[in-house]
Parts: C-alpha cells; structure tokens; sequence
C-alpha cells in the first residue's frame, strides 16, 4: 500500500507540473494577440484622444526655447569678437574649419554649433567663407555621437566590429561628402550665384520674434552683462534639442515589420530618401544616426545598406540652421546654409548616380581595416583629432 500511495502522489504531482506548463505556455502565447488586440483598439481612438499632448507641449516649449537662445546668442556675439579672434586665432576659412571641428566634438553635436556660427558672422566676427567652413566643421564633428554610442554597446558585451563600424561609417561617409562639397561650396560662395535666393517670410518671422523676445533680452541685459547671453543661449539652445528629441514619439521595430520593409534596403535611393526624411522630421542628424547603431547590432540592418541613408541624412540636417538664418535676418547667412544643402546634394548625387559601387567598397573597405585590429582604430582616432587641431594652427 505504501508504494501505491507513493506512486499516485508522484503521478499527482507530475500532472500538476504539467497543468502549469500548460497555463503557462497558454498565458505565453495569448499575450501577443492581446497586445495586439489593445494596440487595435488604441489605433480605433480618434486623433485628438491618441495624442500625447505632454510631448505637443514639449515640441513648442523645445520651439519657444529655441528661437530665445539664437537671439540671446546674436545679441552675445558682438562682444565675444576678441576671444574668438585672439584667443582661438579664428583668422581664416581653415581655423574656421577646425574651431567648428573641435567645438562639436566638446558638446557632441553639430547644430548648435552651426546656430553659433552664424550668430558669429551676423555680429561680423567671422567671414562669409569662414561661417561656411565653421558650419561645415560642425557636421563632421557631430558624426562623433555615433561612435560614442558604438562603444557603449560595446561595453555591453557587442561585438566590436558591429557596434564601431556603424560609427566609423557615419563618420568616413560624412567627413568624404563634406570635404568634397567644400570646394564647390566656396565657388558657388565666391561667385554670388545664390544671392537673389531668398524666402520673404523671413522679415515676418524676425518681427514677430522680435515682439515676443525683445522685452526678455532688454531685461536680461539689466543684471547680465552682454557677453554671458551668448554663453546662456548656447547652454539654451542645447536644451532645446534635448527638449526637442523628447517630443519625439517612441518607434518601436517589430522583427515583422522589419521583414516587410527589407526589400527596400537594397536600394540606394530609397535609402537616400529614407535618411533624408528621417532627420527631416527628427531635425537632427544625430538621432537619425544613432538608431542605425542598435538596428545593426540586432541584425535588423547591415552596413552595406547605410551609405546612401546617412548622405540623405546629411543633407536634410541643415533645417534647424535654415531656421536659426531666417531668425537671424540676413540674407548672406540664409545663403550660407543654401549652398551648404545645394553643395552636399550635388556630390551625394553624383557619387550615387556614377561610382556608387566604387565608393561603397571603399569606404566599406576602409571600416573594415579600422575595425579589425585594436592600434589601426587608436590610428584613426588620433588622426581625427589630430587633423582639426592642426587646423587651428595654420
């Protein structure tokens, strides 16, 4: 009896255990289709109840804040003409180049960097070529983001030649189109042959700026004195962007929505256009970028793939600039960033619709050797930072 006894409450409890299983294996697989179900029923809601209206007020506080420290910065600039001349002899398109250069990789981003320079050149510390080449500084430090964000991955445990590559190939693609663009930039510059291209809501926007701003830049210059709102408007602006990429809504990438998509990625103007509108909507390059970094590293993309997207990226990228030119109300400074868009688009074009191919194994190519051996990667990094100290010194 005693054995019966034993072997009924082992079968018991075995079938127990299975029950469980079973329970759990049911909750497992029902969980898909009721996320499913409520993610239905929230996309039946209508618009307005959908809308996450803390991020609505975000985008305009991000706006508000934006559009107080280009003024705060351009009403600053005039008396911070003798540190940037003296101090950090920006005295030529090359010191220009490197100060932009460096400037990004202190902050690790780009667009701020830009809105300061012409802030600069409308207080007339900097020339016309020099802002070009400051703007242009600007977007081959930012790629920097990008590889920071590929050693944090690598700090997690990815792997190295994953996680670095995607930043490696941000900034070889950046750095390659922008050093290209530049010569054609400084014709079409030279030449003037842009001038009469101008947007006439420019003057509408500056006035009602001025209205709302004025009043708070008058105040301000009672307890501050004038310099410092070029410093507080950069620390402003800064907040702004961050305030901006909150705003943004949350994209979540589905292995199935990946796969119905993937087709598209084996096409380079597609992928173009897909850079392009990307940062277009995020207005900023640094968040377009930076996701290629996670979706390589889950295999959702491949490097091959990118080339094409970070040139759209790159081009589209200027718009928070072109903003912070109409704000400002001058016209060269409008102009400045038009040749900058005209003069990446044209080389991106041609290197898409001629050598492609070519220039995509090379730059593939050169990701490669940097990433395979730990003293070719310690190479590059010293040649990047290197290069735009150099340039301050000429």
């Amino acid at each position: 009896m005693g054995k019966l006894d034993n072997a009924r409450n082992q079968f018991l409890a075995e079938s127990s255990k299975s029950e469980v299983v079973v329970n759990v294996a049911k909750t497992r697989s029902e969980r898909p289709a009721e996320l499913e179900a409520s993610s239905t029923s929230e996309s039946s809601l209508p618009l307005w109840r959908r809308a996450h209206w803390y991020k609505v007020a975000l985008f305009f506080v991000s706006l508000f804040l934006f559009i107080l420290a280009i003024t705060m910065m351009k009403e600053g600039a005039r008396d911070l003409a003798p540190l940037v001349r003296d101090s950090f002899s920006v005295e030529n398109p090359a010191n220009s180049l490197g100060f932009g250069w460096l400037f990004a990789y202190v902050i690790m981003s780009g667009s701020p960097v830009a809105a300061a320079s012409l802030t600069f050149f409308d207080a007339g510390v900097i020339s016309e070529l020099g802002t070009y080449t400051m703007i242009t500084g600007s977007r081959l430090g930012a790629s920097l983001i990008v590889l920071f964000i590929g050693f944090i991955y690598v700090l997690r445990g990815r792997d190295r030649s994953t996680s670095l590559g995607m930043g490696l190939l941000s900034l070889v693609v950046t750095g390659s189109t922008h050093l290209l663009a530049l010569p054609l930039g400084m014709v079409l510059l030279s030449a003037s042959v842009l001038d009469g291209v101008q947007l006439s809501a420019g003057s509408t926007l500056n006035s009602l700026a001025d209205r709302v701003f004025d009043p708070i830049i008058t105040w301000l210059l009672v307890y501050l004195p004038e310099w410092s709102l070029f410093v507080i408007g950069f620390f402003v602006i800064m907040a702004s962007f961050s305030l901006f990429d909150k705003a943004l809504p949350q994209m979540t990438l589905r292995e199935s929505q990946v796969g119905r998509v993937s087709r598209f990625v084996y096409r380079p103007w597609v992928m173009f256009l897909v850079g392009a509108c990307i940062t277009l909507l995020s207005m900023s390059v640094s968040i377009s970028l930076s996701i290629l970094v996670p979706l390589s590293a889950r295999g959702f993309i491949r490097r091959e793939n990118v080339v094409p997207y970070i040139m759209g990226a790159n081009i589209t990228t200027f718009i928070d600039t072109l903003l912070a030119a109409l704000l400002l109300n001058n016209p060269t400074a409008f102009t400045i960033i038009l040749v900058n868009m005209i003069s990446i688009s044209v080389v991106s074009a041609l290197l898409l619709a001629t050598v492609y191919r070519r220039y995509e194994r090379i730059s593939l190519s050169f990701v490669r050797w940097a990433t395979s051996d730990t003293r070719n990667f310690g190479l590059f990094m010293i040649v990047i930072i290197f290069v735009p100290i150099v340039l301050m010194l000429v």
